[in-house]
């Protein structure tokens, strides 16, 4: 059971409501993270700003390691739940991708340096040793790729804290931070 009530979709307030019809145009359905979001009109607005932004950023891939990365870190159920669904069934991540992304690595060498850095940058609270910066910077990061890695692990971070504060239903196939990586 939820520590926050999760408004059914229409019972969201009247602002939220078509910022809640543009996640449903674009994936089909509401999942509950975006609900909560809607008791805010003003988080809601925020959150879909910066992660529709950061959505241009990166790859696809790569965004849904970090993400995997950073729920698993902070213990968050709920956003590896969902984002071992969407890096599987959007990004195509296989299930070893995502199982090493867990652990904060992956096959890819450039991903691999990118998740390392973004756990390192959660781990640290950004003040990444200059080492971690030049591993990244040769994995071919660019210093403004540098900034969107740093941006996904604040909005991960954002939706991680919200879901464990809430303890939000899961509405994707069920995975546990307890559960092995």
């Amino acid at each position: 059971m939820t520590r926050i009530a999760i408004p059914a979709r229409d019972a969201v307030p009247t602002p939220s409501q078509p910022l809640l019809d543009g996640v449903e145009k674009q994936l089909g359905t509401v999942p509950n993270l975006f609900r909560l979001f809607a008791l805010s009109p003003a988080a809601l607005q925020g959150y879909l700003g910066l992660s529709g932004a950061l959505a241009k950023t990166l790859d696809a891939k790569t965004r849904e390691r970090i993400a995997i990365a950073i729920a698993q870190a902070n213990g968050c159920d709920y956003c590896l739940s969902a984002h071992t669904y969407l890096g599987r069934e959007l990004a195509k991540l296989t299930p070893e991708d995502a199982e090493l992304a867990r652990q904060g690595t992956s096959t890819d060498p450039k991903a691999a340096a990118a998740v390392h850095f973004a756990r390192t940058v959660l781990a640290t609270r950004g003040k990444v040793p200059e080492g971690e910066l030049a591993t990244v910077r040769e994995a071919g990061f660019t210093d403004a790729q540098i900034v969107e890695i740093v941006a996904h692990v604040a909005v991960n971070f954002l939706t991680n804290i919200l879901n464990n504060v809430a303890e939000t239903e899961i509405d994707f196939p069920v995975v546990r931070v307890a559960d092995a990586a």
